[in-house]
């Protein structure tokens, strides 16, 4: 079932959803408590709590609030499972979690994503597989699964046709087939974009409206937030700021065109540069450690990559103005090797009224994409109780707008 946009069905629909959200990122709260934390009057949290709570979206039990008597809302743990399945250039990362975000357990394979959809659906079945007996729970208790991808995925549906990131996954649609596989429905969405959900949710970009999320790893992606909510763009494609112009003349991209950003501050780019001084260095992991160690080389080129990725996240709040910055992916590691001069660039390229937006490093470190999956997989769970709570809104109270 699809509102219309600005309905009253569309606004109830969010009014609902920030209740789940609010009680899902403080465990318990009175109903009090969510009217603050949300905004919504009274009289539409008890209205809304009371409906998820007959559907069995949320526990409510007597409790103390400050003293006084007062009804506790909390996510309803009986609703089994949820997955997040992350698929890196050159990983997939599994985790399992219960509807109140607690994770139960985690898996970790390399493994060359882009070279075959089949052997990448094939490992991260085999992965939900070890963890579900792991936790010593059947398949029936998995409810659904989130899916994180290093490529753009349209909103109208999950087909990655047409598109070079992962030359192995042509006309195919990661959720419906991962669907199949592990018989429950399945959520999926760019990689940045759940590492925006993990940071938003469980990291640094707890308490923040407006977010930028920069992955910088094998590829650079950015997830971002506005007012909330990710912002994806009509064709999917928004935050792809690996694939915006840094040299016009610079080498080409896997995209087509020429001086990418990702040309210049990829994995791969960053250890063919250091290649002739540390043969060695095999991983972003190795040239990290390396330049944490103190080695001026490998530091140099963490340094420069940063100060491409500080032009781009410069320009990047001067567009967007977000609150924040995070700094995510493999090379977030770094630390303040690659933060400093990020940091340093941004006074330099935006605008004075955005040039102090704090740049900060992700708090979830690689597992922020893997969280995000987790979320995304929940919320798609959340809006089954949203359809089905919000087509006869009470008469005597004012649906609010989020």
């Amino acid at each position: 079932m699809t509102h219309r946009p600005g309905s009253q069905a569309s606004l109830r629909a969010a009014n609902i959803h920030r209740v789940l959200a609010t009680v899902r990122a403080h465990g318990v709260l009175s109903q009090a408590e969510i009217a603050r934390l949300t905004g919504l009057s009274p009289a539409s949290v008890s209205n809304i709590v009371h409906q998820l709570g007959d559907r069995g979206a949320v526990e409510l039990s007597p409790g103390i609030r400050g003293g006084r008597r007062a009804q506790e809302v909390r996510i309803c743990s009986a609703d089994g499972l949820v997955a997040g399945v992350d698929f890196g250039h050159r990983h997939i990362r599994v985790a399992v979690a219960d509807l109140r975000f607690d994770v139960l357990a985690e898996r970790r394979h390399a493994c060359d994503v882009g070279a075959s959809s089949a052997t990448a659906f094939a490992v991260a079945e085999k992965l939900v597989a070890e963890v579900l007996d792991e936790l010593g729970v059947g398949r029936g208790e998995l409810k659904a699964a989130g899916v994180g991808l290093p490529a753009p995925l349209p909103p109208t549906g999950s087909s990655l046709a047409s598109w070079p990131i992962l030359p192995g996954w042509e006309d195919i649609d990661p959720a419906r087939d991962l669907a199949q596989r592990l018989e429950v429905p399945v959520v999926a969405d760019n990689d940045a974009n759940l590492g925006a959900r993990g940071e938003l949710h469980f990291g640094a970009g707890r308490g923040v409206a407006n977010l930028a999320y920069v992955k910088a790893a094998t590829g650079l992606g950015a997830g971002l937030v506005v007012d909330g909510y990710v912002y994806r763009g009509f064709a999917g494609s928004a935050g792809e700021i690996g694939h915006l112009t840094i040299d016009e003349t610079g080498p080409v991209c896997s995209c087509g065109n020429r001086g990418c950003l990702e040309t210049l501050v990829g994995a791969p780019y960053l250890l063919e540069l250091i290649r002739r001084s540390h043969p060695d260095l095999r991983t972003v992991e190795d040239l990290v450690a390396r330049a944490l160690a103190g080695d001026g080389g490998c530091r140099r080129v963490i340094a420069d990559a940063a100060r491409h990725i500080g032009f781009v996240a410069a320009n990047l709040c001067n567009v967007v103005n977000p609150e924040r910055v995070v700094v995510g992916g493999d090379l977030a590691a770094a630390g303040d090797v690659l933060l400093d001069p990020l940091r340093a660039s941004i006074p330099r390229y935006a605008v004075l009224s955005v040039a102090g937006t704090p740049v900060v490093a992700a708090e979830t470190g690689e597992r922020a994409e893997v969280l995000g999956a987790l979320v995304l997989a929940a919320e798609h769970l959340e809006h089954r109780h949203e359809h089905a709570a919000s087509p006869t809104p009470a008469r005597h109270h004012r649906v609010q707008s989020p």
